[in-house]
């Protein structure tokens, strides 16, 4: 190596190491944040059933009305060992979420096929729109006791429930997100020879995709939410069964109990949610913390 080459390498590698080390720094900083978030959320649940435990134990607030952490915990461990009155607690489980899950995957995919289509074809937006804008102002919840009577008390009429639920915010997304894509694309797409189908399939719905990520964090509660609903209103399983007979039997701890089981589903789908858009969206640079 000449000396030339030497002295231009070593300048280089005086600036390498300032950047790494500075890249070192950020990570661990992104580490400390994340595990003083982490004890501040666990903190902030300790103190609030810490806190809800003592009213009631103390006759502050009415233990019968308002149960306490202590009577949840034991009416979960109730349900998990010895079974619910309609069955094994997972089986209950397993049958909302079944609901939720189909539901959510036939109003996913009609709000996405319909919000492209509406996106692309501005006759057919301007045709249809009215309608869409009437049925979404209905509220959408009344709608599941009509679904009992035309279903019956089989989880068709709950499923019914979590489609309509979902189906608007995912539409609404899918067509904006076709609608915001960049004209300069489409041009340029169409300049290569790309034709409507192409273009559709190609330019348009990749990048909606990022708008329709986003509807399915919202809608897969509103899913759950169909699905309690209408089990609540009339069924043979499912944790809203669970929630109106407790509320027969007025057992407060009951009610909290299926509450608790409902979060932490949603919590867990949630969470897978979130890891299959980080694996999709790899490319996207990441978001920048607030300070």
């Amino acid at each position: 190596m000449s000396p030339d080459t030497t002295a231009s390498a070593a300048p280089l590698a005086k600036t390498d190491a300032p950047v790494s080390s500075r890249t070192a720094e950020r990570a661990r900083a992104a580490r400390r944040r994340r595990a003083v978030v982490l004890a501040a959320r666990a903190a902030v649940l300790v103190f609030v059933l810490g806190v809800w435990e003592w009213f009631s134990r103390a006759g502050i607030i009415d233990p019968f009305n308002f149960s306490m952490p202590s009577k949840i915990w034991d009416q979960i461990q109730q349900w998990a060992l010895h079974g619910t009155p309609q069955g094994s607690l997972l089986e209950q489980i397993w049958y909302t979420l079944y609901e939720a899950l189909l539901g959510w995957v036939v109003g996913v995919v009609a709000g996405v096929v319909l919000g492209i289509a509406l996106g692309r074809v501005r006759f057919l937006a301007d045709v249809m729109g009215p309608y869409i804008k009437v049925l979404n102002a209905l509220p959408r919840i009344v709608l599941a006791p009509i679904f009992l009577i035309w279903f019956g008390l089989g989880p068709a009429s709950k499923v019914a429930s979590a489609v309509v639920l979902v189906f608007f915010p995912v539409f609404f997304n899918a067509f904006q997100g076709a609608r915001e894509v960049d004209r300069h694309l489409i041009d340029n797409a169409r300049i290569l020879g790309a034709r409507d189908r192409q273009v559709t399939f190609q330019v348009v719905i990749p990048a909606a995709t990022s708008w329709i990520f986003t509807s399915l964090h919202v809608s897969f509660g509103f899913a759950l939410i169909g699905a309690i609903v209408g089990e609540y209103i009339g069924a043979t399983k499912g944790i809203g069964l669970l929630v109106s007979a407790s509320q027969g039997t007025f057992n407060s701890a009951g009610v909290y109990a299926a509450m608790v089981i409902l979060a932490v589903v949603a919590l867990l789908a949630e969470a897978l949610l979130t890891f299959l858009e980080n694996k999709l969206f790899r490319w996207k640079p990441a978001a920048t913390e607030a300070r």
